[in-house]
């Protein structure tokens, strides 16, 4: 299957319809995702059946929860701020774990490509540069679908600790602003229960 096959899917429209564009960073959340559900022998989680940590809060987290329907709001999708590529998912029912991680040299990005990403950065790229920063962007998103995932990625089986089920809770008032708040997320000042965000701004 070529990366023109692979983009006309519906699975990768449903992530580019999440994201709102097909850029390189959600077809490595999206090849990431692949080999996660193939490597762990399972399909698109429906409630709580696989987890996933990801590295980064970059594009490939999107690609991440569409496909593997880890999400924030079902309480099994996991971000760690350490600005890497790598993605860690587990089955509930197997118990198996694996580690995919970019590879340092996986992808050299084209000097002329990271000239027009700078400019657009710096909001001074004319209207030609940008449509060639497009067709840059759609060529390299086009190359990483084509590689092997086991190119692109270390992929190794870890031992995942499980993280608890999503729980949920009766809300209690914030002392100081009255929002509802999950009761076990407030903290005592005082002798009043106080929620994260008066704690963080008053």
């Amino acid at each position: 299957m070529t990366a023109g096959d692979v983009f006309a899917s519906e699975a990768f429209q449903k992530c580019a319809d999440f994201h709102g564009h097909i850029c390189p960073g959600l077809v490595i959340g999206f090849q990431a995702s692949k080999c996660a559900l193939e490597w762990l022998q399972a399909n698109r989680a429906e409630d709580e059946e696989i987890i996933a940590i990801v590295e980064t809060d970059a594009c490939c987290a999107d690609a991440i929860q569409v496909l593997t329907g880890c999400t924030f709001g079902k309480g099994n999708f996991f971000y760690k701020d350490y600005g890497k590529n790598v993605f860690t998912f587990a089955s509930r029912e197997s118990g198996k774990g694996v580690r995919i991680a970019m590879k340092p040299d996986a992808l050299d990005l084209d000097k002329r490509h990271q000239e027009l990403m700078d400019k657009l950065r710096a909001g001074t790229a004319s209207e030609a540069e940008r449509r060639e920063f497009e067709k840059c962007h759609l060529q390299r998103s086009n190359d990483i679908m084509n590689l092997d995932p086991h190119k692109l990625f270390d992929v190794k089986s870890v031992k995942v600790s499980m993280p608890s089920m999503a729980r949920v809770e009766p809300s209690q008032p914030c002392f100081r602003c009255g929002e509802p708040t999950m009761g076990t997320k407030l903290k005592q000042i005082d002798g009043d229960l106080i929620c994260g965000g008066c704690l963080e701004n008053f």
